[in-house]
């Protein structure tokens, strides 16, 4: 059911143009085996609690893509709105595999965000379905956030010092990286043989489309569709040869299309976060108390029901 069914539905997505479209463990320097299905990735120790220096985040000046407020539970003008609509509104993806996807036969959008997600509407309204989740494309996540078209985005959403000039973060909950996804009958054993004269896709607006704006690594062309998942079926229709996406998605499809492979190494380590709107100072800090206790348990087995058959066990909690 997993593959079949999630393929047709990604196919059919494209070709109407309705789908909806998104993060895996990933050790900074890590290996295939490490972004794909096994040890080398970590939840972070500390890094959530607090104005932590991430040691393998990306800096540039004052720009640290590991920090975030401190973790505080305080009921300041924007929990307090929530509250009083008694729903929370969040910004997910229904085409990322075991990440936010709706499955076909019970029409739920279940994954490891949307757990995320719960816990924070647990947190806030004391009830895990109070929630509203509101399906959001890749190329969009930046703008519903500034028009406050949702309170948050839980959507393996990649953590950049350009992006955090425009939204805020909350401190960071999985490793990712850069990877490419091809088919195995391209036998690619590096990027610049995955990358070099082929038609290489990445998703409108995501880190991977600014990486390819920033260095093509010698594609012949680029396609940017809105969400992630449909550079999928364009490779699987033959439309294009590769995938640049970041690690935890990259996975997905290759948990998704077994046809594909992770080739070559990972590059320019970073992290996920939860995006918020930067005015909502009270919900950032109160989210990075959500992740503090979720790192007691909630992470680990959301991980294991959702991300550990693709993506192997991973290595013990540690800090970043």
């Amino acid at each position: 059911m997993r593959r079949s069914g999630r393929t047709d539905r990604a196919r059919t997505g494209t070709l109407a143009a309705t789908a909806a479209l998104v993060a895996g463990l990933l050790g900074v320097g890590g290996s295939a085996a490490g972004a794909g299905g096994a040890a080398g990735n970590a939840m972070p120790g500390n890094a959530v609690a607090g104005n932590a220096v991430a040691g393998n985040a990306v800096a540039a000046d004052d720009c640290d893509t590991g920090v975030s407020l401190p973790p505080k539970e305080q009921a300041g003008a924007k929990i307090q709105e929530i509250r009083k609509r008694g729903r929370l509104v969040v910004g997910v993806d229904q085409s990322a595999y075991n990440w936010g996807y709706r499955d076909s036969q019970t029409g739920k959008i279940e994954g490891f965000d949307i757990d995320l997600a719960r816990a924070v509407a647990k947190s806030v309204l004391g009830d895990p379905d109070k929630v509203v989740l509101k399906t959001i494309a890749t190329a969009d996540r930046i703008n519903v956030l500034k028009d406050h078209q949702v309170d948050l985005i839980a959507r393996a959403m990649t953590v950049t010092c350009e992006r955090k000039k425009q939204i805020a973060f909350s401190a960071p909950y999985f490793k990712v990286s850069q990877r490419v996804v091809a088919p195995k009958a391209a036998h690619a054993g590096s990027v610049a043989q995955a990358l070099g004269g082929k038609r290489v896709c990445a998703a409108l607006n995501s880190s991977s489309h600014t990486e390819l704006k920033a260095n093509a690594h010698g594609a012949a062309s680029v396609v940017t569709p809105d969400n992630q998942l449909d550079c999928l079926v364009l490779m699987e229709l033959g439309e294009a040869d590769a995938t640049l996406s970041d690690s935890s998605l990259a996975a997905a499809m290759v948990a998704q299309d077994q046809t594909m492979e992770l080739a070559g190494e990972s590059f320019l380590p970073t992290y996920m976060g939860v995006g918020m709107n930067q005015d909502d100072t009270d919900l950032i800090a109160w989210v990075n108390q959500v992740l503090v206790e979720w790192r007691g348990g909630g992470w680990q087995a959301s991980y294991d029901t959702w991300l550990r058959p693709s993506m192997g066990v991973p290595d013990p909690y540690r800090p970043w």
